[in-house]
């Protein structure tokens, strides 16, 4: 099993692009424009979050610019910007994490996106939207690139440079050696990222996926793999599959990767268990008979292997009312796509809910609810809770110290 330690642990919000407001399947009741995304990251941070993702897609606002003005309007937040191999080069993809984790002062986190829906990449003009394996086998040569030009970045740092960026003479400084590539999706000629990410080795790689091709990609190039919450035997699991792909690559590379595990997941927390699931119900009230069904029909016809197995979920927990188990509910993902798996509680109930998953290997938490702005303040208890608990048990897992030999 993987160990969980402290300093790994993290807490996340999701950042509302495409709108937002207290109920889902419903027309959107807030316009999220920029105002209101800094008002949100704003609530993230006061609550005791770390960071945000950003989403990406044909709906949502550039990720790159929203996470650049977010963390300019906070003082710890970190921004989970999107990297979509094949739509932007990777030089300049280089270029531009290395950039944000600059102007941050070293907050920029980097979510790789493979893929979307093939109708989102088609019209970004992606030419393997229907092309799976290629796409993964894409992301592999493209993240390997970055990596590369950042660690080479990183030489030159602390040279001089004259006015209009030529190297100055003298102390034996020499430029930083540039990345000659051909591969079969890529290839660059002299190849450079500049500044150097402040962050060492670089701003760690985030990354989703459940099928298989997903699992293999994760064990070489993320730092943290993502999953949509599941019941925890499905994501020990997953764990379990990427370490096994790690320990693979291990074998057959002499790569010692670590690879930490988080999980995507919707929150309703009030101070008592009731009013939390009059809450949680209530997201749900106003969605027709009529928009039910077409998102049945979308989910049920979704190639993403992640979708099909949240619908598998939902399913299996419909005949409860969709309670999953304690805390648990399933009830939002007959509406809503991706994570929408809820925990619903108090904070007391929902950090023992979250400890059982760092207790598998899960340490970073990304957390968001409807409407996001004020259920990022109302769940904020929920991580001083977990805390608490979390020291608890680690005190109590600790051997008592060893008896005196009496004489």
């Amino acid at each position: 099993m993987v160990a969980s330690r402290a300093e790994d642990i993290e807490f996340g919000w999701y950042m509302p692009t495409r709108g937002d407001g207290p109920y889902i399947g419903v027309q959107s009741e807030r316009v999220v424009d920029t105002a209101y995304q800094i008002r949100v990251a704003q609530a993230v941070e006061n609550a005791g979050y770390t960071f945000g993702l950003i989403p990406t897609g044909g709906t949502c606002a550039d990720a790159w610019i929203m996470g650049a003005t977010l963390a300019a309007h906070t003082r710890i937040f970190r921004p989970l910007v999107a990297m979509r191999p094949g739509l932007i080069a990777p030089a300049l993809a280089a270029r531009m994490g290395a950039t944000l984790d600059e102007v941050t002062g070293g907050r920029a986190l980097i979510n790789i996106v493979t893929g979307s829906s093939p109708d989102d990449m088609r019209a970004m003009g992606d030419p393997y939207a229907d092309d799976k394996e290629a796409r993964y086998e894409r992301t592999l040569e493209y993240i390997r690139i970055v990596r590369e030009l950042w660690v080479r970045s990183q030489e030159a740092e602390g040279r001089q440079f004259l006015a209009g960026g030529n190297l100055a003479a003298g102390g034996g400084d020499k430029p930083a050696p540039a990345l000659d590539y051909k591969g079969k999706y890529f290839s660059l000629e002299g190849g450079k990222s500049y500044p150097p990410p402040v962050q060492r080795p670089h701003p760690p790689f985030y990354f989703g996926g459940s099928s298989a091709e997903a699992h293999r990609t994760a064990a070489a190039i993320a730092d943290v793999y993502l999953m949509w919450a599941e019941p925890l035997d499905w994501i020990a699991s997953q764990i379990a599959e990427v370490e096994q792909h790690r320990e693979e690559l291990k074998r057959s590379t002499g790569e010692d990767r670590r690879i930490r595990y988080g999980l995507r997941a919707q929150l309703v927390i009030r101070d008592t268990e009731e009013e939390a699931w009059e809450a949680a119900r209530r997201i749900i009230s106003r969605a027709s008979p009529d928009t039910l069904e077409t998102s049945e029909r979308q989910f049920a016809s979704s190639l993403s292997t992640g979708q099909q197995r949240q619908n598998q979920v939902r399913a299996l927990a419909a005949a409860n009312d969709y309670v999953i188990g304690p805390n648990f509910w399933a009830g939002l993902s007959a509406i809503r796509g991706g994570g929408a798996m809820a925990f619903v509680g108090t904070p007391d109930q929902v950090a023992e809910r979250l400890l059982e998953y760092a207790d598998i290997g899960v340490t970073s938490f990304i957390l968001s609810g409807y409407p996001n702005l004020e259920e990022a303040s109302l769940s904020g208890p929920v991580i001083p809770a977990f805390w608490r608990k979390y020291e608890e048990r680690s005190r109590s897992r600790q051997p008592e110290p060893a008896q005196r030999q009496q004489i």
